[in-house]
């Protein structure tokens, strides 16, 4: 016990250290708005700094950051609080709330989502992440769609879709006496016209493919991600209905209904389909499952629709033309003294409230049929980040029952306060125009006879937003405790965890040599000469069983009016039938859906915690019988070069290049490169680490092509292999196991591939 309590008093001061730092030296009070004008410097970390730049941080022509950290927050929060006015404030009252939503963010308490951070005070201007767009059952409705979706990817937001209204594969089509392709064909031209679009030149598209497990196309639709090379834009689920899931218990059929008809088509084993859904998610994690009866129990206006999709991730279930913006509390901040200081957690939950519902005023939004569902139901979402850092601040395990209680209280108490403060800015404001008589939710405390938002709460991913406060992701629990993150040329830095840190030389265990076997690793479970009660603190993903993280996604989930982005981790060796475990506990535990990822199941490790080096000599696999593949003409200081790369099932497998005519100096020099890389890829080098050699290779005449310089004929086929890693995230990640802009390691999160040493994202 004496060494548990030097154990959680140390984290608590650097708990305490945190808070101090992030407030740039000055004491934190709970009424922001009595701050002077004079603000703080943002604490940013050496990492959140490069997402920044990379990511947020306003550009000038040559693609350079032209506003600081500061700038950045100031900018967003003045465009945010200019919604004020649109109420009645006056020109120093908006002021005020400048300053309060300044400091809201600079003391990393709270950020809203990326595309607010992006694009508020700016001339494109959208700011939400999440929006549900409808597929109708014709050409035209479907090519709007496609339409649609692209002018959304282009401002910053991602976008859900239920294909469950297109009639099913072979159905008639009488206007040309011919028959339909079904939802999966038409899902491949979504894909593809993903593909081009780069959301704000920042952020790419990112697509949420959803059909009822009562199509008739069901079946297909399960499988269709088994290539991971295909639908790469596209996260899928099935919606599952309660119906559904009592079929599977009872060993029963079920029937498959034509949207088009609503006719029965015919029967099939609903454990049959059940068993097809778990063992594409234990191959590779896809599909994952929403409870779709679940999401409109708790469907806020029924009166207005039913929800049939979500957004990319899962987390926001929304009516079609909807779209939610989102933002996150940094829960590591509200520990103080070794317990959560609530007081100041309501003072950052009744800001939020205010400042996301003042989003809505000043979006500008991509269609006006979103603008008009938006303003009419005027949805939020407030979830919160660094929940796995809050526990270990408090000296608790994540896999606990005082983790889960814990869980309960913190998301229960959001929940009210979120109430409250909406429903107090409806009675200044208004209701939403969607409102229908009160609110009633029983585990948010009561009902409420004003309400200024539809729903008040999600928790999403916070992958970027995470790396920006230095905290945890979300509501998942740590992926490692000490890592290398690779840096600039190569060099690799070793991290550790702050608050094990801190512990670990409070309780003089602190070593280099330790940290970096820790890092081989990545758990600490193996260490014996850690104190048992420290491993059991400061657990990481892979030490948790999957029970443990669905019993704490369903504690959020009880008090989140939407839904609870959360990665469920199996180790490798799990099989099937963990799986269909997982699935019917979340059903019965109240989850809205499910995302499951087995250890190393999509041809990539989402981690890459080292391992030990084992150096062999390797025969490169034979060359195969047929290969698929693209060329590239590319100008060089010495002509034209002509580079082509082909893969076969197992990735990238060969690549040629070529200039001018046979017999010369440069043709030999470019033909032996090429015949290396391709040696190299055959024998298993990462393609990443091919790219990283030759890249950047000089010789006495580059040029510029396209805005980029081509310093050799070797940087020139470096350019090649890395456009071809990049134009298919999924393949590169499978070639690479790293992130295909700096090559650092990757983690799964809630749907997504994030890096955490550049901010780099995507959902895949």
């Amino acid at each position: 016990m004496t060494d548990e309590r030097a154990m959680n008093a140390a984290v608590s001061e650097e708990a305490k250290d945190s808070l101090q730092r992030s407030a740039g030296g000055e004491e934190l009070t709970m009424k922001r708005t009595k701050r002077s004008a004079a603000r703080r410097a943002v604490a940013l970390s050496p990492n959140a700094l490069v997402v920044l730049k990379k990511r947020y941080l306003k550009k000038g022509p040559k693609g350079e950051p032209v506003e600081t950290p500061e700038e950045l927050f100031r900018r967003v929060a003045k465009a945010i609080a200019e919604a004020d006015a649109v109420y009645g404030a006056t020109e120093r009252e908006v002021a005020e709330t400048t300053e309060l939503f300044y400091d809201l963010m600079a003391s990393l308490d709270f950020l809203p989502n990326s595309p607010t951070l992006m694009n508020a005070g700016t001339e494109l201007g959208q700011l939400s992440a999440c929006f549900v767009l409808p597929v109708g059952d014709s050409l035209e409705e479907i090519f709007e769609a496609v339409k649609y979706a692209a002018k959304i990817h282009q401002s910053g937001g991602g976008t859900g879709f239920s294909f469950s209204r297109l009639r099913p594969e072979g159905d008639v089509v009488k206007s040309t006496n011919g028959v339909a392709s079904g939802p999966v064909s038409f899902m491949t031209v979504f894909d593809s016209a993903t593909d081009t679009i780069k959301q704000g030149g920042r952020r790419r598209g990112a697509n949420m493919g959803i059909l009822r497990v009562d199509h008739p196309d069901i079946e297909k639709f399960i499988t269709c991600k088994h290539d991971n090379d295909r639908l790469t834009n596209f996260n899928i689920s099935v919606a599952l209905t309660d119906a559904f899931m009592r079929a599977v218990e009872n060993d029963e059929d079920y029937d498959l209904i034509n949207p088009r008809t609503g006719a029965r088509v015919k029967a099939l084993s609903a454990r049959k389909v059940f068993h097809s859904i778990v063992q594409s998610a234990w191959k590779n994690g896809e599909p994952g499952v929403i409870f779709l009866d679940a999401i409109n129990r708790h469907n806020p206006t029924p009166h207005v629709g039913s929800i049939e999709s979500t957004n990319p991730c899962g987390e926001q279930p929304l009516l079609p033309y909807e779209s939610c913006n989102l933002g996150s509390i940094n829960l590591l901040h509200m520990v103080q003294d070794g317990a959560v200081n609530y007081e100041r957690l309501k003072d950052v939950v009744w800001h939020a409230v205010h400042f996301l519902d003042n989003v809505i005023d000043v979006n500008k939004y991509p269609l006006p049929s979103i603008r008009d569902m938006t303003l009419a139901n005027r949805k939020i979402g407030l979830g919160i980040m660094g929940f796995a850092d809050m526990l270990m601040a408090l000296g608790i395990p994540y896999n606990s029952e005082e983790a889960v209680a814990m869980a309960e209280e913190v998301m229960g108490f959001i929940q009210r306060e979120s109430k409250e403060a909406s429903a107090e800015l409806a009675k200044k404001r208004g209701n939403f125009p969607n409102f229908k008589g009160s609110i009633y939710d029983p585990d948010a405390g009561g009902a409420w006879p004003y309400m200024r938002n539809a729903t008040t709460t999600t928790i999403a991913p916070t992958g970027t937003i995470s790396i920006l406060a230095g905290c945890s992701s979300g509501v998942e629990p740590v992926f490692a405790i000490t890592f290398v993150r690779k840096v600039l040329d190569g060099e690799e830095l070793l991290e550790v965890h702050p608050l094990f840190q801190k512990v670990a030389r409070e309780r003089k265990f602190f070593s280099e040599n330790l940290m970096k076997k820790i890092a081989t690793r990545g758990s600490l479970q193996a260490f014996s000469e850690i104190p048992e009660d420290v491993r059991r603190v400061f657990v990481t993903a892979h030490d948790i069983s999957p029970e443990w993280h669905i019993r704490i996604q369903a504690a959020f989930q009880k008090y989140t009016d939407n839904a609870v982005s959360k990665t469920i981790n199996f180790p490798n060796s799990a099989t099937p039938e963990d799986i269909e475990k997982a699935y019917f506990q979340a059903f019965k535990s109240g989850c809205k859906g499910l995302t499951v990822y087995r250890d190393g199941s999509r041809d990539m490790q989402v981690l890459n915690i080292q391992k030990k080096a084992e150096f062999r000599q390797v025969e490169p696999r034979p060359r195969p019988d047929k290969t698929i593949g693209a060329t590239e003409r590319i100008n060089t200081g010495c002509g034209k070069l002509y580079v082509t790369i082909n893969r076969d099932e197992y990735g990238f497998c060969e690549v040629f290049a070529q200039m001018g005519k046979a017999g010369g100096c440069a043709y030999s020099q470019i033909e032996a490169t090429a015949r290396l890389i391709s040696l190299a890829l055959r024998s298993g080098v990462r393609i990443e680490a091919i790219i990283r050699q030759l890249m950047g290779i000089r010789c006495p005449s580059p040029i510029w092509q396209n805005g980029e310089q081509i310093l050799s004929c070797t940087d020139a086929i470096a350019k090649v292999l890395n456009r071809h890693a990049q134009a298919n995230v999924a393949s590169a990640l499978q070639e690479m196991g790293a992130c295909p802009d700096c090559g650092a390691s990757v983690e799964y999160d809630g749907g997504c591939i994030v890096c955490r040493a550049c901010g780099f994202s995507r959902c895949t």
